[in-house]
């Protein structure tokens, strides 16, 4: 016997099952690597090596394989540089169609549109692959739709997974195959795509009491029933979809819009009579389909909502009975539905070695990919952000009087800076005190900050009241130096080169905060090394002030004399120019009368319009030119 009922299996093979696991559950990844080992099915020289090895028991089988869309998809998506699928992945694709890719049960009918959808899950597949990541590696592929147990010596046997109840683990396939030798069991199977809608009740086991009757019988004895028998069907068709076209009218409605043509009418009508007649049937087939075992409904995502997920469905969505066909289907029919039985109730066989099938695993093993190690480069640590240091009451109070003092110097504001200044200063460790670095603040000490901020009297303040230390260096952190010696004036002293030391003289930017320098060092000369440690160029006296004061006044004198020969040397020369005439008004004109083109000439198109003061100033800068005009004349 070359083909078994999975649930008409001798006892004697079923003791004899060992499961084969390696090549069904080992996942295999996609890469362009050699093609995958073929399974324990695929023996002899009638298999396809572009549909993972698929065997074939006779010719016409293997002719009906190379003309099925399972096998042209996979040689179009090789060519593109894909892999191949299995049966159970292509019949997932085939359920996200709205209609069937094979046709009719005529081939030349519907091929056009069979090759148009194949054609569309091929550019799907592609677009996908490209989308992927190349960081998330090469896909996996779902696990296989057969489930393999052999027998030694060289006998294996195969059933689809879908068969055994849900939650069952592939471990316990075995002993579920053995119980399922028992009992009777009936199937509901449904079909719809493309108006066409196939529907059966079918018995797939047979019960016990079925084969007493036969061996107790007293007459003669009947021709043994057939495993599977047909109880109940239908099949019918409405226009839903156009020709060539694909999808349904609802899902064209939904995309662009509600055709109102008589032939989107008729469609549209055709669906709403489908979904009418699909659920009417099963309403009637209502109690032959509770009793069912399994449920097979081939729809997509559309279609399958005639089944369920409407008010008193007898078809619950979360029904554990529930299965998709794992293999392609063609155009539901009564035909198509008893060629799906017996796929599903045909156990698929082979006959190999235990040496074959070893030999078999090692090749499919050495064929997988290595998996390549990708170094890692460490990622860049980020900088720890320093945590919040807890402050005790008395450092918080320490912290904000720091603050407040360098706010009133930066800001000159001298006289809340004294009464601060008396309370608080010896506690801030005095004025030469360096400022702490948690206030951010670029300079060592408050006499670099009053000197920087241009307030002389805060910097005559900390110098002559308070001896402020000018010979601490300011401190050097990058491109402070050229940030800090800018100033909007030429300084007395000439300026440091980059890296060299520089001091609160240094930072200041106008010329009275370097004369408060200046000045104290002329007055106290012992108290600091002015000249040297302070870089102060050199002191100023009262009496050098004083002689200052008096060049710059005479220098201004000067200038003003120098002004006043210029223009009394200017006015001998300019003679009074008679006072012109006061220009009469010129007459009003309306704005709708005649116009004369071009306008007014002369002097009186300048200052037409203008009111009396601005007349006159017209006038005066006339006589203004005309002097000058005279004065060149006589200079030459």
């Amino acid at each position: 016997m070359s083909h078994f009922h999975i649930y008409s299996l001798p006892i004697e093979l079923l003791d004899t099952f060992t499961p084969r696991n390696l090549v069904s559950n080992v996942p295999r990844p996609r890469s362009p690597s050699p093609p995958p080992v073929a399974s324990a099915s695929t023996v002899g020289s009638r298999a396809c090596n572009v549909c993972n090895g698929v065997a074939f028991a006779d010719v016409e089988e293997q002719r009906a394989h190379f003309r099925s869309d399972w096998h042209r998809y996979n040689v179009k998506t090789r060519l593109n540089g894909g892999q191949s699928v299995s049966e159970l992945e292509f019949s997932k694709l085939v359920d996200g169609l709205e209609d069937s890719i094979s046709g009719s049960a005529s081939e030349d009918s519907d091929s056009d549109d069979s090759d148009d959808a194949v054609d569309a899950l091929v550019n799907k597949a592609t677009r996908k692959a490209r989308s992927r990541s190349p960081s998330q590696g090469p896909a996996l592929p779902a696990q296989t739709a057969l489930a393999w147990f052999h027998s030694p010596p060289s006998t294996q046997l195969g059933v689809y997974r879908a068969v055994f109840n849900s939650g069952v683990h592939q471990s316990d396939y075995l002993s579920e195959l053995k119980r399922m030798q028992t009992g009777g069991r009936t199937w509901a199977m449904f079909m719809v795509a493309g108006g066409h809608f196939a529907g059966a009740i079918v018995r797939v086991s047979r019960g016990q009491e079925d084969d007493s009757e036969e061996v107790h019988t007293k007459k003669k004895p009947k021709k043994p029933k057939a495993d599977t028998e047909v109880l109940r069907h239908k099949t019918f068709h409405r226009y839903t979809t156009r020709r060539k076209q694909g999808g349904s009218q609802s899902l064209n409605d939904n995309a662009k819009g509600n055709a109102k043509s008589a032939g989107a009418q008729l469609r549209r009508y055709g669906e709403q009579a489908l979904r009418d007649d699909i659920r009417n049937l099963i309403h009637e087939w209502a109690e032959e389909i509770n009793a069912c075992e399994r449920i097979w409904i081939r729809a997509s995502g559309s279609n399958r909502k005639i089944f369920m997920d409407y008010d008193g469905c007898v078809i619950e969505k979360t029904d554990g009975r529930l299965r998709t066909f794992p293999f392609p289907t063609r155009r539901p029919t009564q035909s198509e539905l008893a060629r799906c039985l017996l796929e599903l109730t045909r156990a698929k066989t082979s006959h190999l070695t235990e040496d074959a099938l070893r030999a078999q695993d090692e090749a499919y093993l050495a064929s997988l990919p290595k998996p390549k190690v990708i170094p890692v480069a460490p990622a860049p640590s980020a900088p720890e952000k320093p945590k919040p240091v807890k402050l005790s009451k008395e450092e918080e109070i320490f912290r904000e009087k720091w603050s407040r003092l360098l706010e009133m110097v930066s800001k000159g504001r001298l006289e809340p800076l004294k009464s601060f200044w008396d309370r608080e200063g010896e506690n801030l460790g005095g004025v030469d005190a360096h400022i702490p670095d948690w206030t951010g603040e670029k300079r060592a000490t408050l006499l670099q900050v009053a000197a920087h901020a241009g307030h002389e009297d805060v910097t005559s303040w900390l110098l002559e009241t308070h001896h402020a230390d000018p010979t601490v260096d300011v401190p050097l952190k990058g491109g402070e130096q050229e940030e800090d010696s800018d100033s909007g004036e030429a300084s007395d002293s000439p300026k440091p080169p980059k890296g060299s030391r520089r001091t609160a003289y240094d930072l200041a930017r106008t010329r009275p905060v370097r004369d408060v320098f200046r000045r104290c060092a002329g007055a106290h000369p012992d108290w600091w090394d002015w000249f040297g440690a302070a870089r102060v160029p050199s002191a100023l006296s009262k009496e050098q002030e004083e002689e200052r004061e008096e060049k710059k006044k005479v220098r201004r004198k000067g200038l003003k004399d120098k002004v006043k020969e210029r223009e009394a040397k200017a006015k001998p020369a300019a003679e009074p120019e008679p006072e012109p005439e006061p220009a009469k008004p010129a007459p009003l004109r309306s704005s709708t009368g005649p116009q004369r083109l071009g306008g007014a000439s002369g002097a009186a198109a300048g200052i037409t319009g203008l009111t009396p003061e601005m007349r006159a100033k017209v006038e005066r800068e006339r006589r203004a030119r005309a002097a000058e005009a005279r004065l060149k004349v006589m200079s030459q």
